[in-house]
């Protein structure tokens, strides 16, 4: 089997889909990555997953996987099986089509742009360390922390920085114990956020402002997850800012801040992040104080570090009387054309393309 890349071009493999609830909109993502990945600089493998966790060999076609309210992107089954390294002693990968193998060729660096589990949690990350493949983004322990809001909440705040006040409720807890667990949550106070403990995208969130609304809010979370988070809902500015991890080892870099700005009585649920729905606006970058930018600088950069962060993250905070109060840290937020990652860069003075640039070199360089 003969490698034909031009030496000068590095071969990504770029990883998406996947058998979580969020593969169309790592679909979407892949979509955005493959219209601005520099053909000159880069052979690109579009290696999607589908819905059962099969790998197969993707269209190089943006419009492919563009993201559509009436029809979300997928990968679909098209007949094509791709195989990975056999062993940790070579790079080369293969797909089979038609019962004919042949070669894809020598693996620079794999780009998992997956977002929730099987995925974004330590998974594909532990999946690519076995094969010895650099890769994009977080390692096994941070991706797993990151996804689990539970163990994220609990490593953040024992590297003293404050959390949103919680509770974590098991099925099991919710089934045997309702009335302890509803006891618990009145005690964080009206109205609070019901969450699955392993989802993103806003999926499966919802807002409970009483017994009855927490009832429906524990079904919709459960349905995604078998631990939930319930949060007492913090009054504050809904911030965020992007963070990339330094080059050879040094300290993390951040964004601007960008901030979500929402209509009365509402929240950034996946309509409003994805489809455009109304009642959320984007505003990057933040009016901010100088001195109020520099701590959030400097909680993002802490967090990212707490977790033992690599490659990109997002920090979610709310700026509240109080000071800052950290809300979530996303290990591979979206790249979709109206994510918060990419526009935080942007207005930083980082394009869409440097910025994959710049996460491609950083997955080249770490050494897990």
């Amino acid at each position: 089997m003969t490698d034909t890349t031009p030496a000068s071009r590095l071969r990504v493999v770029l990883l998406f889909g996947g058998r979580s609830s969020e593969h169309s909109i790592s679909c979407a993502t892949a979509g955005g990555v493959l219209a601005a990945l520099d053909r000159d600089r880069y052979d690109v493998i579009p290696v999607g997953i589908t819905r059962d966790g099969a790998f197969t060999l993707q269209p190089d076609d943006a419009a492919h996987f563009a993201l559509d309210a009436e029809k979300l992107p997928s990968v679909e089954a098209n007949g094509t099986q791709v195989r990975w390294p056999e062993s940790s002693a070579t790079r080369e990968m293969t797909v089979v089509e038609d019962g004919v193998e042949r070669s894809l060729g020598e693996v620079d660096v794999v780009f998992p742009i997956l977002h929730g589990p099987f995925g974004e949690d330590g998974s594909v990350q532990g999946m690519l360390e076995l094969l010895g493949l650099p890769y994009v983004g977080a390692g096994i322990l941070a991706s797993a922390v990151g996804m689990d809001k539970h163990f994220a909440k609990t490593v953040l705040q024992a590297a003293g920085i404050d959390v949103a006040p919680w509770i974590t409720v098991p099925a099991r807890d919710w089934a045997d114990r309702r009335a302890v667990v509803e006891e618990h949550v009145e005690e964080l106070g009206w109205p609070v956020f019901v969450k699955p403990a392993r989802a993103g995208s806003s999926v499966g969130v919802s807002k409970a402002t009483s017994l009855a609304s927490l009832a429906t809010a524990m079904e919709i979370a459960l349905a995604e997850d078998s631990k939930v988070l319930v949060e007492a809902a913090v009054v504050g500015r809904e911030l965020e800012m992007a963070v990339l991890g330094g080059r050879g080892g040094g300290a993390p870099r951040t964004s601007v801040a960008g901030e979500i700005v929402l209509a009365d009585d509402k929240f950034y649920d996946f309509e409003s992040k994805y489809l455009g729905a109304p009642g959320a606006d984007l505003v990057c970058p933040a009016a901010l104080s100088g001195a109020e930018f520099e701590q959030f600088s400097e909680l993002a950069a802490r967090a990212f570090d707490a977790i033992g962060g690599a490659g990109l993250a997002r920090v979610d905070v709310f700026l509240t009387d109080e000071g800052f109060i950290v809300n979530e840290l996303n290990t591979m937020p979206g790249f979709t054309p109206i994510s918060m990652f990419p526009a935080c860069w942007l207005a930083s003075g980082l394009s869409y393309p440097a910025l994959l640039d710049e996460l491609i070199a950083l997955g080249l360089e770490t050494i897990r």
